[in-house]
């Protein structure tokens, strides 16, 4: 598929600590992974160590959300939750859908979903695969969950790929034969690492980052749910083990 990532407008995006960003994109208002709460312990057991640089009452109108997946409390904690009730429209996993309700609508990978522009035109939406881990699908979504990500395009407008928490760039390779060249790409880049999968990689470390850059002919790159320093890892019976800004 040909990406519209040629055009020379300009896409806001505003980052507000771990996973959490706002994309201004055609008119719409798109949030990803929202977590605004105050620095304090997950009720998973995982540590938030920095405040978000916003709360939700400064963000004003959401038009949707982008939310990679609902199972790990440091990218849906419980003010994301509550925020998803004033949204029009969440877009997350099949799965994630049944257990949010709502307006939770679900995308399977590949599977593209339409949204009306304000000032005429739309803007297609697509679920990307990513794998919160290293291996096959079947045996790893049963321990970390499942996982999606999304492409965003539209006539006259770049496209922005935005990772989720992927850790295979087997699969950002498939992404950019469909969709690439990508004008920005938002790559959720913590090098999260667990010991329950043999400290193997969650989600990308800034080396692999430079790589799906790389492999998707990315002009711009936004990195999220990162921190300084080296990465913080937590032993958890469910394997629910992520970094936290």
């Amino acid at each position: 598929m040909a990406a519209a990532g040629a055009s020379s407008q300009q896409i806001p995006i505003r980052v507000f600590g771990g996973p959490t960003a706002l994309i201004e994109y055609g008119g719409l208002r798109f949030l990803i992974d929202p977590t605004f709460d105050a620095p304090g312990t997950y009720p998973s057991g995982l540590a938030k160590t920095a405040p978000a640089s916003a709360a939700p009452a400064d963000l004003g109108r959401i038009d949707v959300v982008l939310l990679s997946h609902d199972e790990h409390d440091d990218n849906l904690d419980a003010s994301g939750r509550a925020l998803l009730a004033d949204v029009p429209l969440t877009l997350t996993t099949p799965s994630g859908a049944g257990r949010l309700g709502g307006t939770a609508r679900p995308l399977k990978d590949w599977e593209s979903i339409e949204l009306d522009r304000p000032g005429g035109g739309t803007i297609t939406v697509t679920g990307v695969p990513a794998l919160h881990g290293p291996g096959a699908r079947a045996d790893l979504e049963p321990v970390v969950g499942e996982v999606v990500g999304f492409v965003l395009n539209g006539d006259g407008l770049p496209t922005v790929y935005v990772s989720g928490d992927n850790a295979q760039l087997s699969l950002v390779r498939e992404i950019a034969d469909r969709f690439g060249p990508v004008d920005t790409a938002v790559l959720f880049a913590g090098a999260v690492r667990t010991p329950v999968l043999d400290r193997a990689l969650l989600t990308l470390d800034s080396a692999q980052a430079a790589e799906a850059a790389r492999i998707l002919g990315a002009r711009r790159i936004v990195p999220v749910h990162y921190r300084p320093g080296p990465p913080l890892t937590r032993r958890d019976d469910n394997a629910n083990t992520e970094a936290v800004s």
